[in-house]
């Protein structure tokens, strides 16, 4: 019961620390508002960039060798006999 009532004093302590922004709404100015907004958000986090490995060997697809197999099989096949 007390680890209850501890979990929802810091929940309730943790909403009022996060609201103590910056009061954007209060600006007339649209482009200031706008500012005040970008300036309060948290920053975005960026995408790791795709990372090659070149030690690894380039994918090759067993199929194709299949497939290429097959089609000459197809052009052999007499068709108005």
């Amino acid at each position: 019961m007390r680890k209850i009532v501890a979990v929802l004093a810091l929940c309730a302590c943790a909403q009022g620390a996060r609201a103590a922004g910056p009061d954007c709404s209060a600006i007339q100015g649209s482009g200031e508002r706008l500012a005040c907004y970008d300036a309060a958000s948290l920053p975005k986090k960026k995408p790791a960039p795709f990372e090659t490995d070149a030690s690894r060997a380039t994918y090759k697809d067993p199929l194709i060798a299949e497939d290429e197999r097959t089609a000459a099989k197809l052009k052999n096949i007499c068709r108005g006999c």
